[in-house]
């Protein structure tokens, strides 16, 4: 029958896993909520440098 310090240590040692995959779980949610944001405003960089250039021809084409 293993010892209660070791039993004990054992538990700590479980514990100690358990917080570290909950923590490393939360990370890759963080990582991956910044790559979903990170992504949504190149999209909207885009559109925006897109229509800029839109109406940059369309004030050109009216100058004429």
């Amino acid at each position: 029958m293993p010892s209660a310090s070791r039993t004990k240590h054992r538990a700590g040692l479980l514990a100690t896993c358990v917080l570290l995959l909950a923590v490393a779980a939360g990370c890759q949610t963080t990582q991956d909520t910044a790559a979903l944001k990170q992504a949504e405003s190149k999209r909207i960089l885009e559109a925006r440098k897109h229509n800029q250039q839109a109406k940059s021809h369309d004030h050109g084409s009216k100058k004429r």
